[in-house]
C-alpha cells in the first residue's frame, strides 16, 4: 500500500530541503509544488518565470488533484508531495486528499520574511500562507480526532536526525539515514522555477545550520507580526 504524504508549507521554509531529504530515500517519489501553475494562471501573480511555469505545467486544478491521487511515479512505496498553502486559490483544498497523510511545515515568520525578500516582492502576509496552514491543520485534525503532525523548519536544521526520525515514526515509515544528505545540483523532480528559487539547496549536500534572525524593515516586521498568531497556534503541535 502506497503512503501518500502531503507536506503543506509556506515559501522559504526549508520545504525544498525537506523534499530533497525524502527524495534520497530509495522507496520514495517526490512531486514539487504541483499546483503552482494553476495558481499563477488563476491569480496572475507576478512571480519570476510565471509564463514559463504556466506553459510547462498542468494548470487544471481538478486534473492536478487527480494526478496526486493517482498512480505513484515509478511504483514507489512512499510519495512525498510538496504543497504550498498560498497556491490553493482554486476549487481544490486539503479535503480533496482524504487518503493522504497531511503534514505541516512551519518556520518563524521573521525568518521566512527575511528569506523571501531576496527572491520576490513581499506585499502582505497572504503570500506566506499561514492562515490557510492553520485552516488546513484544523480540518485535518478534526477528521483525525487528534492534532495532525507539525514540524518546525529551524528545529530540523538544529537536529536533523532526531527530528526526521520522529517525523518518520509519526507517519508510520521506517527511518532511513539517507535522508540526511543528497547530491549537489538539480534534481529531476525540481520544478522549472528551481533556477530562481533553489540555489541554496543546489549548492548543498545536506541540511545546514539553523538560521539566525536578521533585521527587518518596518513593513517587513509588520508582515511577520501579522503571521505570528498563526505560527504560534501551529507551533504548539510541533513534533
Amino acid at each position: 500500500m502506497t503512503i501518500r504524504i502531503a507536506m503543506w508549507s509556506g515559501p522559504r521554509n526549508i520545504s525544498t530541503a525537506m523534499m530533497r531529504s525524502f527524495s534520497s530515500r530509495s522507496d520514495c517519489a517526490v512531486s514539487d509544488e504541483p499546483f503552482y501553475g494553476a495558481y499563477l494562471k488563476q491569480t496572475g501573480e507576478p512571480h519570476a518565470m510565471a509564463n514559463e511555469i504556466i506553459a510547462d505545467m498542468d494548470c487544471d486544478w481538478q486534473s492536478v488533484a487527480r494526478t496526486m491521487r493517482g498512480p505513484v511515479p515509478n511504483g514507489k512505496a512512499v510519495w512525498y508531495q510538496k504543497h504550498m498553502t498560498h497556491h490553493m486559490e482554486g476549487p481544490v483544498s486539503v479535503a480533496d486528499f482524504p487518503d493522504h497523510i497531511h503534514l505541516f511545515l512551519i518556520r518563524d515568520p521573521n525568518l521566512m520574511v527575511a528569506s523571501y525578500r531576496h527572491k520576490n516582492e513581499l506585499v502582505d502576509a497572504r503570500q506566506l500562507g499561514f492562515e490557510r496552514l492553520v485552516e488546513y491543520h484544523m480540518r485535518v485534525s478534526d477528521r483525525l480526532g487528534k492534532a495532525a503532525p507539525v514540524i518546525d523548519g529551524n528545529s530540523v536544521l538544529a537536529d536533523p536526525e532526531t527530528k526526521l526520525t520522529a517525523l518518520c515514526e509519526a507517519i508510520g515509515i521506517e527511518w532511513d539515514p539517507a535522508m540526511l544528505g543528497w547530491a549537489k545540483g538539480p534534481h529531476p523532480a525540481d520544478g522549472i522555477w528551481a533556477k530562481h528559487w533553489y540555489n541554496a539547496v543546489w549548492n548543498s549536500e545536506g541540511f545546514g545550520p539553523p538560521t539566525a534572525p536578521s533585521k527587518l524593515s518596518t513593513n517587513e516586521q509588520r508582515i511577520a507580526d501579522a503571521c505570528r498568531a498563526s505560527y504560534d497556534a501551529l507551533a504548539v503541535h510541533c513534533i
